[in-house]
């Protein structure tokens, strides 16, 4: 019995030394994605005209405040990265005499995963595929029966980036430019002069209509500079958001400019009981 008991009991430590021992090899496999998150806020002109609540076009200012997370794919990190973004704004502007005021609030989410290619010399592109969902209000109160046109839009399209990694002097950098062109979706838009209590009080028929290029055109376009000191990098960059629909005799135009100032950096997002090893394959989003 004593026999038995030592054999069993050798047989339990060489088990456990060999689940050690391939916890190294495990960790090896599996390449580490860093997450790199960026919090900006921009600031510059904005342009706005709705038909539902004034034919005039109104100018001002416009702000921002971003968040926007990219992450190499883990099912195929190195040839897939994906974006997430997130956006809220707040924009007013006056009409041509200066005499009446017009806001806009509103909040944008974007999600796309691309295709990338590595190019010689630093530079870098990718492609795919992106959802969209936006929500919003523009408010008059110069209008008394209709004083708010309210907006939504759930699009699906395509987002891609050019990027350069390299260095100015000694400072490293990565230059980026990211493009977000919806293709189609359903977008939200009521009759001409139809009041928002009507739609309260039940007439709900016509309010979402069928997005294409013809009716629903947006494109968002992002420059930006990214100056790495150390583990955390200074942002700089040019926003501009042309965004234009036209249904139901309502013509909808929304142009906006801003400089763009924040932070960005890259970290290690780890779960459960995962530690990688030091020899485990580092796969950035950003090159």
């Amino acid at each position: 019995m004593a026999r038995f008991t030592q054999v069993f009991i050798a047989l339990l430590l060489s088990c456990s030394a060999g689940a050690k021992a391939a916890e190294p090899v495990d960790s090896v496999m599996t390449p580490i994605r860093p997450v790199e998150s960026a919090y900006t806020i921009g600031f510059g002109s904005s342009h706005m005209a709705d038909t539902y609540l004034s034919p005039l076009k109104y100018s001002g200012w416009g702000l921002s405040v971003n968040y926007s997370r990219r992450q190499a794919m883990k099912f195929n990190p190195e040839d897939w990265v994906m974006r997430l973004g997130l956006s809220v704004r707040a924009d007013r502007a006056v009409n041509p005499a200066r005499n009446a005021t017009m806001w806009y609030g509103g909040i944008d989410f974007s999600w796309a995963m691309m295709r990338r290619w590595m190019l010689p010399s630093g530079f870098s592109a990718g492609i795919g595929p992106a959802a969209m969902f936006d929500a919003g209000c523009l408010y008059s109160a110069r209008n008394g029966n209709n004083p708010a046109s309210a907006k939504a839009s759930v699009m699906i399209g395509a987002m891609g980036y050019a990027a350069w990694n390299g260095r100015i002097g000694r400072l490293p950098v990565t230059l980026r430019y990211t493009p977000v062109l919806p293709v189609g979706g359903v977008f939200f838009a009521p009759d001409y002069g139809e009041l928002y209590y009507e739609i309260y009080l039940g007439n709900h028929s016509g309010l979402v209509h069928p997005a294409w290029w013809g009716n629903y055109f947006r494109l968002d376009n992002m420059l930006t500079a990214d100056l790495h000191f150390g583990s955390t990098s200074l942002r700089l960059g040019y926003g501009c958001r042309i965004h234009t629909t036209r249904v139901n005799s309502i013509t909808t135009r929304h142009f906006t400019h801003e400089a763009v100032i924040g932070i960005s950096g890259q970290w290690l997002s780890l779960g459960g009981k995962y530690r990688p090893a030091s020899a485990a394959k580092v796969i950035s989003s950003r090159y």
